[in-house]
């Protein structure tokens, strides 16, 4: 296994890796972490002519604070953010998520925004992201635009990034402080592609109702999945058994997923099931704490 032949060109800045890209099109790849990218070639299933390496560009390896919101630059390491103290402060299911990515030496390495562009129906950051209300910023020689994160994932493998364009950063929202949350993840094993996986964002009002929920999901469809069926169903109720029920017949109603070598379609929609059951009666114990030390 070993990449077809292509050149090797290492731009100083963001101009001359999109000069890059405008000249090449789509016989060109950007390179950060490699780690999805690399095996692809090894396979031959991607064979570009030119690799466009952007780890010598300087203010790309960030996460900035933005008041509601976070930037990932598009060479923030999945490590980066595991380890971020404002990450695991202010958007703690996605410091949850990132210790479900893969293994060590690929969050040493890997990027943030890699995963997003590489669209991987089973990936955990896709979904976080979706479920944020992430925006992808968009570059190329020509223009510069932001793409709300529903739009820039289109399909497996497949987003709406031209081919003379490149990611140079990610923004998500900042959790509500009062928000519960929790992330549930099935996969043969730990650091593998998730069968199912579950993210939850929750608050509850004076009453114990859940209010203003946010479910995401992956591995049960083409893309990540952000659940706007199942928070308008949850939104104003009681975590009981009757309207866990009622998740779970939803989920099983109307989720697609594909079967494959690791599961089948009936086996993950159950498993989303019992994931979601767990992540929102989760979710909803952490929002119950943290609203009982706001009213102390």
């Amino acid at each position: 296994m070993k990449p077809a032949r292509f050149d090797y060109v290492r731009p100083d800045s963001v101009d001359q890796a999109l000069d890059l890209l405008a000249r090449y099109g789509g016989d060109a790849k950007i390179i950060a972490g490699g780690q999805s990218l690399m095996p692809m070639m090894n396979f031959r299933l991607v064979k570009p002519a030119v690799l466009v390496d952007i780890n010598r560009i300087p203010g790309l390896e960030v996460i900035e604070d933005q008041g509601e919101r976070v930037r990932m630059g598009a060479l923030a390491r999945h490590r980066m953010t595991a380890t971020d103290s404002m990450i695991a402060s202010r958007i703690p299911v996605l410091h949850d998520a990132m210790h479900h990515v893969a293994h060590m030496t690929v969050r040493n390495r890997g990027t943030f925004c890699g995963s997003v562009c590489h669209a991987d129906p089973a990936a955990e950051i896709p979904m976080i992201v979706l479920m944020l209300d992430g925006q992808v910023e968009v570059a190329s020689a020509s223009r510069r635009r932001v793409l709300p994160a529903a739009e820039f994932l289109v399909g497996s493998l497949v987003t709406a990034l031209e081919a003379d364009e490149m990611v140079t950063g990610i923004t998500i929202g900042m959790s509500d402080p009062q928000s519960g949350w929790a992330f549930e993840e099935f996969s043969r094993r730990h650091g593998d592609f998730a069968l199912a996986a579950v993210a939850v964002t929750l608050g509850v009002d004076a009453d114990g109702a859940i209010r203003n929920p946010r479910i995401g999901m992956t591995g049960v469809g083409e893309t990540a999945m952000r659940m706007r069926g199942v928070e308008a169903l949850i939104d104003g109720c009681h975590p009981d058994e009757d309207m866990l029920g009622e998740v779970s017949e939803w989920l099983n109603d109307n989720l697609v997923p594909n079967t494959d070598i690791h599961a089948g379609a009936d086996y993950r929609r159950h498993l989303s099931g019992v994931l979601a059951g767990r992540a929102i009666r989760a979710a909803y114990a952490r929002a119950r704490t943290l609203r009982g030390k706001q009213d102390e």
